[in-house]
């Protein structure tokens, strides 16, 4: 059973790398100012056909950015000075009341949570995230919970859902601070910007809409639906630095924010943009009002097409151009490759596999079992080239592959509940499993310290595949198991995904 996916997990998708540069240490070669700057300490680039994910570094940054942070790094300047001039610029060329530059998107949620709760006032900053008299709660619709909520959570803020826009009214009091809301299809509804502006105006409670990886709309569509602010990443389609995002919106709340950020010394120290960074993006907001941005799409177009015509020969595939939907989030076309598993011996999680393994390194999206997709927005000039010579070559003969192994009768009950100790290695956790057992199957539940989920998997002899998702704050965790039982205990390791590894054992619970 086939659980592997290395486009959740850090630790499998940079495998290979990490063994290569292990390989490398010993040989202590300095560090190359050059094309090799990577691999001169071990670490091996790949090609983005995925998209703008932080974890394959967002996407590559304007030639006029680079100029620009290069130029900056130069010169000495005083940071107060330097955010209101950059402000001032990024308010005219976006027709917002003012601007900031963070140092990502997540940082400007924290940055406009701490300004909706301190506000300018000193002493308030210096208490955060101690909320004890201060304004506690944020309202966020059920919809909008993310894993990136966490930025606004760091503040020790208390937060209250809603699921209907009736709901919204009661709920608001005087301990509310702020809403959040994500950007996206729903923010447009019932639900949505509007309606909940609406109501907040009244209160005078502010509104923050986080846009992280949208284009960027001029005049702004969620200022625009009332929004106190609305919060973007710089190194996404923007194309400014990687570590930079910035804050459009209210003159008074986004100087406020700016005050609780770093350089000063409040909550959001921790969270410094440099000079280079603000200049970057600055630039790169420069770049987005005189980009082509029709002919860049007539580019991303034609680089799928070169791609499909290169593999149209191959009598067991099939690709076709998808435009992405009406959505203002990561808007750019993709290139589905579907083929018929009777005729190629091969799945999207192993060609996903092989196209990152193997020289030179690919990744690819959304890899299913018949299927991967290449994304054209972040391929650079001669990236499709690449990508369609290494895809023919793999689809066109596919590599001998192991064959999986046979399934086996289980080899004893494994039935009932479990105490599973985890051993993180640096920390450990007591859980719980219930599994239940028909033949080869597994199924049952998995409970952390906090939270609980579903559980399937197979036995084949004494060997044990199960995967388990839990439902936790804003998001869910996933945790791949791989055991052996011997002598009444499991044993083995679990794949956390983006959070490593961790060994555990199982034994049978002990009822009193």
């Amino acid at each position: 059973m086939a659980f592997w996916n290395p486009f959740t997990s850090r630790r499998n998708l940079f495998r290979t790398g990490g063994l290569f540069a292990a390989s490398q240490a010993s040989k202590a070669a300095p560090l190359e100012l050059g094309t090799t700057l990577y691999e001169s300490i071990g670490v091996r680039p790949v090609i983005n056909a995925r998209g703008t994910f932080t974890i394959i570094t967002g996407s590559q940054s304007l030639p006029e950015v680079k100029q620009a942070m290069a130029e900056a790094s130069r010169h000495y300047v005083h940071l107060d000075e330097l955010m209101e001039g950059a402000g001032r610029r990024i308010a005219e060329i976006t027709q917002a009341p003012w601007a900031i530059i963070t140092n990502g998107c997540s940082a400007g949620l924290s940055h406009f949570t701490a300004a909706a709760i301190a506000g300018f006032n000193p002493e308030r900053m210096q208490r955060l995230p101690d909320l004890t008299g201060l304004r506690n709660e944020v309202i966020i619709p059920t919809y909008s919970r993310n894993q990136y909520d966490h930025s606004i959570r760091m503040l020790g803020v208390k937060i209250v859902e809603i699921s209907d826009i009736a709901q919204l009214e009661p709920a608001i009091n005087s301990r509310t601070a702020m809403i959040y809301i994500l950007a996206g299809p729903k923010d447009d509804g019932p639900l949505g910007t509007a309606a909940i502006s609406a109501i907040a105006k009244k209160h005078n409670v502010p509104v923050l809409v986080d846009a992280a990886a949208e284009i960027l709309t001029i005049p702004n569509v969620h200022l625009g639906r009332g929004a106190t602010a609305v919060a973007y990443s710089g190194g996404k389609c923007i194309r400014g630095p990687q570590a930079a995002g910035f804050l459009l919106g209210d003159k008074a709340l986004l100087q406020a924010a700016w005050t609780n950020s770093a350089p000063h010394h409040a909550f959001g120290r921790s969270m410094k943009v440099g000079k280079e960074e603000i200049m970057g993006m600055l630039a790169a907001i420069e770049a987005w009002v005189k980009r082509d941005h029709k002919a860049e799409w007539r580019e991303f177009e034609a680089k799928l097409t070169h791609i499909s015509g290169k593999i149209a020969a191959i009598p067991a595939v099939s690709s076709k151009i998808v435009q992405p939907p009406e959505d203002l989030s990561n808007r750019t076309p993709h290139l589905c490759l579907e083929w018929d598993t009777n005729k190629l011996n091969l799945t999207g999680t192993q060609l996903a596999k092989l196209m990152l393994d193997t020289e030179p390194r690919i990744v690819v999206a959304n890899p299913s079992a018949n299927s991967i997709n290449i994304v054209a927005y972040m391929l650079m000039p001669g990236d499709e080239k690449t990508i369609a010579t290494k895809l023919h070559g793999l689809l066109s003969a596919p590599p001998a592959l192991p064959a999986a192994p046979a399934q086996l009768p289980p080899s004893t009950s494994v039935a009932g509940q479990w105490d599973l100790h985890l051993d993180f290695g640096r920390g450990s956790a007591v859980h719980t499993l219930v599994l239940e057992q028909d033949g080869n199957k597994l199924l049952g539940t998995h409970r952390g310290e906090f939270d609980g989920g579903n559980l399937t998997g197979t036995i084949s002899g004494n060997q044990l595949r199960f995967r388990t998702n839990i439902a936790t704050i804003g998001s869910r965790l996933s945790f791949d198991f791989t055991a052996t039982i011997e002598a009444g205990q499991l044993k083995g390791t679990v794949n956390l995904g983006e959070y490593g590894q961790a060994n555990f054992t199982a034994n049978r619970h002990k009822y009193a």
